[in-house]
Order: structure tokens, then C-alpha cells, then sequence
């Protein structure tokens, strides 16, 4: 790719950051319901309502949520809709074009104009048509969003039942006259990845909501298929981890999702659909190991049975294969034997889908995910064929890998992401709070569809619950990605939440501020993080450590502490008393608090010891020990929510092998009492040091933006084309050191890099550059603290009465979040002093 052609996407990626700066919704069809009398369709009045129509021979999976409908309706009205399979005067008519005579009447009579939608990918037409009101879909799916739109816009939330959200009753309900088209989705296949589900989703299916089967099953998946529906979602990939009986192990789960709608898709090493982390589908004892090239007859036979079983329903086949379950590929193969291995595995695995599904291998939705040493197998000339599509990973922090370059952007099966709202594994697991920034998500995603990622997002969940707020987010980016910029993704979960939650103009303000300090201070550091500990790392990393936020220097752990116990309190005055508002807020706000507070006790308890300040050292340790107790209050509480409904989701403690969950290690001494500890924040000024306000730029080109939502301060300024500069005062040294911190992305594509050019007073440039190879040291730390600390020594004239320094990006799109000046006076910090 040329540098010009290079600059092209960049600018096209600044264009939608920047262009769509009121957009604050991902719906395109307005607001229809009214909850009093007007001249439109009267869907209820009183205990009348409008009867359900749809043709008995139309989808299921229609049927079904015609159903969920009709219940919907009676949560608000408190009365039930009749449903019938003939059309009647003044009735809904609902039903999908060519499957539904009710609707291919109204068609033929010209009635109902679906030229916008026929043949259109899940979209949906809502028209009053004469006496009745029209909901008429493209295919199945688009029929159910149709369906569920009106149950959302009557006042049912997607998350009613998941998130407990409560409907509020209305007698009358009214929708306005005219035809109202929505489109079909920006990205083709969306849904979610149900995973590490030890922690949460399996304990409480299995001891709680499916105690008869003791496992996550049928009943499970019909509640997580009606919720993906709700958000206008088309396919899961299912629990896979050993602790569960898999996906096809329980013959009706696979019923269940294909009688709701919902595809079948796999993780990135469940090939063709088999899951090899459960000993139910490959059991090394019994079966041998898996690896291709020893083994190939009985793996071969396994994929066969599979597709026997699976292939007559709706499904995403992930081709190639790993080792068992996340591990490399079997075999310890030199990279020249990996990749025509992989080459023919894909080609046996192409050949096994057309004998099964009886089509062209071009035709069936095949997705290749190269995850982890996947992608060395891949950039060392795996022939994936066109019609395949990539489906590109993060990190699994947050950061894309890498992206489609221009000839991977010509291939037919186009391209896709896998992203983590989750994880498990090395440097570190964050299992337990949703904590990734809406920002973070928007630009990485943007970055992706923008580079042609438009055929599948793939969201890794875990358990679900907490990531309510992220799975929220993420699906309505998927639905409509050019209706949100940088700005209104960053007020989109407030203003949802606030929604959702009942809350007035000034609440829904206090709710956003609230969300910003929450996802800012877990930006520096993530609650699950603060035992500073590494996981699967050498002894010099791994166990719980003191934290690196200061009590000395900039008074951070004061700030900090002093940030979250002001969230904290103000979650909880804005607690509307309902199940929703603390599962949705008090919990991961309050929980985030006592982690960070147990931590940061537990260190000061330390450093009073060592002082000889033994009563005070006390007070520190029964700080910590109030912290611990009220983590297990909280997830006790949390248990406890509607009536024990949730009892086992936060039971079992969060983390493998992590300890962040155990209590630290404090000292009392027993008759020396307690005296309490000055916490309030007083940040001494820093001499020898000047921080810039990275808001105060001068810019020579359109291509800069300040943007909130990310960075420590939760404001970063991100460089494109061009330059920026910043005034400097004259200074008292003839050398200085410039230290920022930037965000840390990868290269959008081999053969990119991550630089920032830095000049002072027109000098020679400098040049920082981020390389970093993944699962090294630097990327461990940069991963945790979300930041890359920058550091180039200038000689200075200091007879200037002013200085001027100035930033370029050789690789356009970095992010600086921090900046300062240091001739002498910088002190350690963990993210350095701010302004």
C-alpha cells in the first residue's frame, strides 16, 4: 500500500470519528409509540388490544416472537393481545415476505410498499396500512427485529429479564400513522462469545436456573438467544470451557437456538463446530492426541459425525485448526510443515461441508480467525480462499492486532473482527467488572470496518453479567456503526442507562460524569489488577505485590481513593432502589471502590509499619479487612437480587490463577489502637517539572483531534496528517527531557509501525517508536496500564525566552495522553504527575 493511499483510509477514519458528532442513537426508526390518545393505530386501550396476526406457516422462529410479543404486551397493559393465524379489521399483521400469505396478499393488492426491503438482509418495514398496523420482514430475523422493535419502543427493554430493567405500565398505547423502514445491518453477522464461564454463567445455571440438568443447556440458551433478538443480534458461539457439558452434548440447545433464529458460530478453535475442550467430544485417553498429521482418521471421523448432526441448521464454521482447546497447534512442526498442513486441513474441511450441506464450499459462511500463533502460520503464506472470511483479533485488551491491507480488502469473503470485553490469560485476567472504555471500542472497531470488517463481530462476553453496559454498546455499533462518532459513543451508555433506569435530565448528567471517572480510573489500572501481580509469569512477577500508585509523590493513591469513594457515594444516591439500577451501576462501581481501597490499605498498612507508626498502621488494616468484607457483601447482595434469581453468578471468586480476590497480607499489632489517616488528596507542585495541557495545541492541518473518553486525564489528543505544537515557557536548564504517554496500538499491518516524531524549537526531529513483540515484557506492562511512556533528552538554548515543541505521527492515528517537561524535579509515579 502506497503512503498516499495509506493517508486515504486515515483520513476516512478521521472523517467518521469527526462527522457524525450529534448522532446518539443506533436506530434509524424514530420514536412510534405514544402512551396517550392520537390519531394513529390504537394498539391497547384498557383491556382492549389489538389481536397478534401471523401466518402458522411462516418461520418458527417468527411465531415465537409473536409470542414474545403478545407477553410483552401484557407486562405493559397487565392484559394479554389475542393471537391468530387470519388477518382481521383493526389487528397487527405480522409476517416475513414469500413465507406469509397475510403479508404477500397485502403485496399483490399493492397495500404495502416493500421494494426497500425485498430481498434485503434482516430488514424490516412498520407501516399502518388502512385499519391495521404492518410489520413485514425481509427474511426471519428481519421480522423479529420488526417484532421486537415495537416491544422496545412499547417500553420493554432487550435486558427485561437479563438485567432485571422494570417496565413501566401504560393503559393506552398509540402508534403513529405512516411507513417506517429500517435497513439492513452495517455489519452482516453479529453475536456474542460465551466464555471462561466458570466463574458465573455455569455455577448459577447449573446449581440455580438449570439445577435439573446441573449444567448450562436449552433453558439457558433460550434466555441468551430472546436477549441477542433484543439487540438485534444473530449468532452465539457457545460455552465451551471443560467445567461445561458442550454445546451439542445436550441434543436440545442446538433445537432450541435454530427455533428462535439464532446461528450457531464457533471460537477461533472449535473447527467445524467440534469443541475439543470438552472430554465428551475429544477425550486424549480415548481418542488419541489431537494432532492432524498423526492423527488424522479420527479427527476426520469426529468433524464428519459433527456436520452429520449440525449442518441442517444455520451455522458459521470456523476452518483450520489449534491444539486443544487454546493451545498452538500440535506437534511442535517447523513453520515450513505448518502451513501446507493448515492449507490441506481447510481443503478436507471445504470438501466435508459441501457432502453435508450440498453446496458450494463458496457459498457456506466460513470464517478463519487468526488468533495467537494462527497469525504467524497466516503471515508465513497460509492460502486462505477468498470466499473465507478473516476474522481479526485483538490483543485480547482491547488493541486490533492488525487489520485487512489493501489486496486483503479485494477478497470476496471480506473480513471481521473477534473482540474482548473479557479475559483469561497471560499478562493478566479481567474476568469480573466490564471495564473496557466505549472509546477504545468505537475506535479499534471503526478501525477495523473502515479496512473492510463488515462481515462478522465476534464479542467475547464471559458470563455475561456484569458486561451488560459493553454487550450493549458493541451490538448497536454492529447494527449501525456510521450512526456514532467518537463524541456520542462516549455518551451513548449514559444516556441508554439513563434511560433504561427512569432517570431525569439532571440524573442522566450526574450519570455521565460518574461513567467517565469509572472507566478512567480503570483505565490506569483495570480493580482486577491492583495486586500487581502477573499471571502464567516468572517468580520475580507473579504474587501479589505493593501497588505502584504513590502516597508520597503527586498524592496518587490519595487522588484515587478519593475519585472512587466520590463514585462510589454518588452511585449510590442515584440508586433508584431497583434490581437494574445495582446490577447495572451500584455493583461495578461500588465493587471497582473496595477492590482499589483493599489494595491501597493493604500498602499504606505497609509503609506506617515500616515508619514505626503502629496505631496508624492499624486504622489502615482494619481498612482493608472493611474493604475485603464489603466485596463479599456485594457479591452477596448481587446473589441475592430478585429473590435469589441470580444466586451462584457472583458466588465463586473471580480469577484462575490470580489472587487479586484473596486478602493481602496486613500487620496488627494488637494494643497499639488505631488512629485514623488523612487521606484528602494534596498534591504538591512539582519543581524541576512543567505538565503541559495537551488541550493547548496549535495545529497545521485538519488532521488533529482532542479526544474524551480515553488516556489518564480522559482526554488524549489524537495525530493524523500534519503536525501539532505546544508553547513552552523559557526554561532553567540546558538540557530537559521530554516523557509522554501514549496509547498503545499496534501497526494497523505488517510492514507498519507505531512512531511519534518530537522536535524541539524547529530542531532535528527524534523519533519514539513503539515495536514490541506480544507476550514480551514491554507489551505486558503497556497492556496493564494501558500506555507507553515515551522518553527523549533535548539540548535547549535557555537564554529563549519561550520554546516551542512539535509532535508529527509518521504512522498517523497515535494518541498522546499525557505530557511533560522534566530538567530535574520528576519523581517516580506510576503515570507521572498530571495537571
Amino acid at each position: 500500500m502506497t503512503k498516499r493511499s495509506f493517508f486515504h483510509v486515515v483520513l476516512v477514519l478521521l472523517w467518521c470519528c469527526i462527522g457524525n458528532m450529534n448522532a446518539s442513537t443506533a436506530y434509524y426508526i424514530p420514536q412510534l409509540v405514544t402512551f396517550s390518545p392520537n390519531s394513529g393505530f390504537c394498539l391497547a386501550d384498557g383491556s382492549q388490544l389489538a389481536p397478534l396476526c401471523v401466518d402458522k406457516h411462516d418461520y418458527i422462529a417468527v411465531r415465537r416472537a409473536v409470542d414474545g410479543l403478545a407477553a410483552d404486551l401484557k407486562r405493559v397493559t397487565g392484559h394479554q393481545p389475542a393471537t391468530m393465524f387470519k388477518s382481521r379489521a383493526h389487528s397487527v399483521v405480522i409476517g416475513t415476505i414469500g413465507h406469509s400469505a397475510l403479508i404477500d396478499r397485502m403485496i399483490k393488492q399493492k397495500q404495502l410498499d416493500v421494494q426497500a426491503v425485498k430481498g434485503q438482509w434482516e430488514s424490516f418495514v412498520i407501516a399502518t396500512v388502512g385499519s391495521q398496523l404492518v410489520i413485514a420482514g425481509s427474511d426471519r430475523r428481519g421480522t423479529i427485529y420488526g417484532i421486537y422493535e415495537l416491544s422496545r419502543q412499547i417500553g420493554v427493554s432487550p435486558w427485561y429479564w437479563w438485567a432485571d430493567v422494570p417496565v413501566q405500565t401504560h393503559s393506552q398505547l398509540y402508534v403513529r400513522e405512516g411507513r417506517f423502514v429500517e435497513p439492513s445491518p452495517g455489519v452482516k453477522y453479529r453475536g456474542i462469545f460465551i466464555n471462561d464461564e466458570d466463574w458465573g454463567l455455569k455455577p448459577w445455571a447449573a446449581t440455580n436456573y438449570e439445577k435439573e440438568l446441573g449444567d448450562i443447556g436449552p433453558r439457558t440458551y433460550a434466555r441468551v438467544c430472546e436477549l441477542l433478538l433484543r439487540l438485534r443480534a444473530n449468532m452465539v458461539a457457545p460455552a465451551m470451557h471443560s467445567c461445561t457439558g458442550a454445546f451439542y452434548s445436550h441434543a436440545d440447545s442446538k433445537r432450541v437456538a435454530d427455533s428462535l433464529g439464532i446461528i450457531i458460530t464457533t471460537s477461533h478453535c472449535e473447527p467445524l463446530l467440534l469443541n475439543n475442550a470438552a472430554k465428551s467430544e475429544w477425550d486424549v485417553e480415548r481418542d488419541g492426541e489431537w494432532n492432524f498429521k498423526t492423527n488424522r482418521s479420527t479427527i476426520l471421523r469426529k468433524w464428519e459425525n459433527r456436520l452429520s448432526e449440525a449442518s441442517q441448521y444455520e451455522n458459521i464454521y470456523t476452518v483450520a485448526m489449534r491444539g486443544l482447546h487454546d493451545e498452538g497447534l500440535r506437534g511442535n512442526l517447523p513453520m515450513n510443515e505448518r502451513v501446507p498442513l493448515l492449507d490441506t486441513v481447510i481443503t478436507m474441511q471445504r470438501q466435508m461441508l459441501e457432502r453435508h450441506i450440498g453446496q458450494s464450499a463458496t457459498q457456506i459462511p466460513q470464517i478463519f480467525v487468526p488468533y495467537k500463533e494462527t497469525m504467524d502460520i497466516y503471515e508465513n503464506g497460509l492460502r486462505v480462499p477468498d470466499d473465507i472470511t478473516l476474522v481479526w483479533v485483538d490483543d485480547n485488551y482491547g488493541y486490533m492486532k492488525r487489520v485487512s491491507n489493501a489486496k486483503e480488502r479485494q477478497r470476496k469473503g471480506g473480513s471481521g473482527v473477534y473482540y474482548h470485553l473479557s479475559y483469561l490469560g497471560a499478562p493478566h485476567d479481567y474476568l469480573w467488572l466490564n471495564t473496557t472504555p466505549p472509546v477504545l471500542m468505537y475506535e479499534e472497531l471503526m478501525k477495523a470496518y473502515h479496512t473492510g470488517a463488515d462481515r462478522y463481530w465476534l464479542l467475547n462476553v464471559g458470563d455475561i453479567k456484569p458486561m451488560e453496559l459493553g454487550i450493549q454498546t458493541f451490538m448497536q455499533l454492529a447494527w449501525n456503526p456510521n450512526a456514532f462518532s467518537m463524541e456520542s459513543i462516549n455518551r451513548y451508555q449514559a444516556e441508554w442507562l439513563a434511560k433504561e433506569l427512569g432517570f431525569d435530565a439532571i440524573k442522566a448528567a450526574r450519570l455521565q460524569s460518574l461513567l467517565d471517572d469509572y472507566y478512567r480510573l480503570a483505565w490506569s489500572r483495570k480493580p482486577e489488577y491492583m495486586g500487581f501481580e502477573y499471571e502464567w509469569d516468572d517468580k520475580a512477577h507473579t504474587g501479589l505485590k505493593p501497588t505502584d500508585f504513590s502516597f508520597t509523590h503527586y498524592a496518587e493513591a490519595q487522588q484515587r481513593l478519593a475519585d472512587y469513594q466520590r463514585i462510589a457515594n454518588e452511585a449510590e444516591q442515584l440508586s433508584n432502589g431497583t434490581a437494574a439500577c445495582f446490577e447495572l451501576l451500584q455493583f461495578p462501581v461500588q465493587a471497582a471502590y473496595q477492590m482499589n481501597r483493599k489494595f491501597l490499605m493493604a500498602q499504606l498498612n505497609k509503609e506506617l509499619q515500616a515508619q514505626g507508626k503502629t496505631a496508624q498502621a492499624n486504622w489502615a488494616a482494619r481498612q482493608m479487612q472493611a474493604a475485603y468484607d464489603s466485596i463479599e457483601a456485594l457479591n452477596h447482595r448481587y446473589n441475592r437480587q430478585m429473590n435469589g434469581k441470580w444466586m451462584g453468578m457472583m458466588t465463586v471468586p473471580p480469577g484462575f490463577c490470580a489472587l487479586y480476590h484473596q486478602k493481602p497480607e496486613v500487620v496488627y499489632t494488637e494494643g497499639a489502637g488505631e488512629e485514623p489517616v488523612d487521606l484528602t488528596p494534596h498534591p504538591q507542585p512539582v519543581e524541576g517539572c512543567l505538565v503541559v495541557n495537551l488541550s493547548n495545541y496549535q495545529s497545521k492541518s485538519n488532521g488533529v483531534q482532542l479526544v474524551k473518553g480515553l488516556g489518564y486525564d480522559w482526554t488524549v489528543v489524537q495525530l493524523m496528517e500534519g503536525n501539532i505544537s505546544y508553547a513552552l515557557p523559557a526554561l532553567p536548564a540546558d538540557t530537559i527531557e521530554v516523557r509522554f504517554w501514549a496509547v498503545p496500538f499496534w501497526p494497523l499491518y505488517k510492514g507498519l509501525s507505531n512512531r511519534i516524531s518530537v522536535s524541539i524549537d524547529g530542531g532535528t526531529p527524534q523519533v519514539f517508536e513503539n515495536r514490541f513483540a506480544e507476550y514480551s515484557r514491554s507489551w505486558k506492562d503497556q497492556v496493564m496500564r494501558n500506555g507507553i511512556e515515551g522518553r527523549l533528552r533535548f539540548a535547549i538554548d535557555r537564554s529563549r525566552l519561550s520554546h516551542t515543541i512539535t509532535f508529527a505521527a509518521p504512522d498517523p492515528g497515535q494518541m498522546l495522553q499525557r505530557l511533560t517537561i522534566d530538567w530535574g524535579g520528576l519523581q517516580p509515579s506510576y503515570i507521572g504527575p498530571k495537571l
